[in-house]
């Protein structure tokens, strides 16, 4: 884990509601030293792989996932909350806590047979995240990688994405 990178990742006690410890990467976007760091590493885990499209998860992963896909020469897909996207579109349902969410992508985002990063922020549940693999599997994409810049492994979303190559750049062992 890189304590450079964790030192920039500010905690925020007790939002969006009482008991959650969210961690907030806009500290690491506004440094552009931390910003180049982190770039830099999620490239390192990439350097062997080639990647066609990165698919990244609405909406902090569509910050970092852009440089990533002009970085590695790739096209950049956006997985968006339903009504967002304005044309034909496949759409996956996952698990909430209390309730259901659904994540969609254009039906011409991802073509059979591209080879595909997944990008997110921060991996907690999975349940994004797997709906993600879904949807560029259903569009006929082959995941290369799933990458997270934060892990919050207590809640084991890993588990949801078993067999599938993950690399997170700050793991979070427990709440605080």
């Amino acid at each position: 884990m890189s304590d450079f990178l964790k030192n920039h990742i500010r905690s925020v006690k007790d939002f969006p509601k009482p008991g959650i410890m969210f961690r907030d990467i806009t500290t690491v976007l506004k440094d552009p030293h931390a910003l180049k760091y982190t770039v830099r590493q999620l490239l390192k885990h990439l350097e062997d792989i080639k990647i066609d499209k990165v698919a990244c998860i609405e909406s902090r992963g569509f910050i970092l996932g852009s440089i990533l896909a002009y970085e590695l020469n790739a096209g950049f897909v956006p997985l968006r909350k339903p009504g967002k996207l304005p044309s034909k579109k496949l759409s996956e349902s996952y698990a909430l806590e209390y309730g259901t969410d659904t994540i969609e992508m254009h039906t011409d985002g991802i073509k059979k047979g591209d080879r595909v990063l997944i990008h997110d922020d921060l991996l907690a549940t999975g349940g994004t995240a797997a709906a993600a693999v879904k949807l560029v599997e259903k569009a006929g994409g082959k995941i290369e990688q799933i990458s997270f810049i934060i892990e919050l492994s207590f809640l084991a979303g890993r588990k949801k994405l078993e067999g599938y190559n993950i690399i997170s750049l700050v793991d979070y062992l427990d709440e605080n």
